[in-house]
């Protein structure tokens, strides 16, 4: 839910917010978020472990980065997000703060309050920033809708209980099912 547009927000208002409320910044409109239910969290959890085991198991040089973690999309004080995952293989986006720039992938947990921003908002957003892989979760639905932005024909919809194919990896899938198993 986006506030009252009564002036354009920066990120300075984003760090004013009082202690624990989080919110995201885009195009300097304020979204309010509420608190995750257990089922994203378990979700954001066993993501970030596969995810992770996986990068490791290759030696690669990509790291996870599991909510809260700021992202500051187009390295401006308009936009500011809190992907549920975000996945960065330029250690050079990487400092104290956050990543500046896009992330090569991301993935967003649906929950009744952000269902429009993470369909529309944000995939337009992160499509135009640079984002490589965009996943949409949403386990009311129990589908997964997969932008590859790199292979527009590579983008597709799946079900928890499909094997779904990384796109920014060539051998790594993952089904989501098995994960909540």
């Amino acid at each position: 839910m986006a506030l009252p547009q009564e002036k354009n927000y920066t990120i300075e208002d984003i760090y004013a917010l009082p202690e624990g409320q989080r919110a995201e910044l885009i195009d300097g409109r304020i979204y309010m978020m509420v608190p995750p239910s257990t089922k994203h969290q378990q979700l954001v959890s066993e993501f970030t472990i596969t995810i992770g085991s996986y990068i490791r198991s290759k030696g690669g040089n990509c790291s996870v980065f599991p909510a809260p973690f700021a992202v500051f999309l187009n390295e401006d004080d308009r936009n500011y997000v809190e992907p549920d995952i975000s996945v960065i293989c330029n250690k050079n986006k990487l400092d104290e703060r956050g990543c500046n720039g896009a992330p090569d992938w991301i993935i967003e947990i649906t929950s009744p309050s952000n269902t429009e921003n993470d369909y529309n908002i944000k995939l337009f957003k992160y499509r135009t920033a640079g984002v490589r892989e965009y996943w949409i979760v949403n386990p009311r639905t129990k589908t997964v809708t997969v932008y590859d932005f790199e292979k527009e024909e590579r983008s597709n919809q799946y079900n928890f209980d499909d094997t779904i194919p990384v796109c920014i990896y060539e051998d790594f899938s993952i089904n989501i099912a098995d994960l909540l198993s």
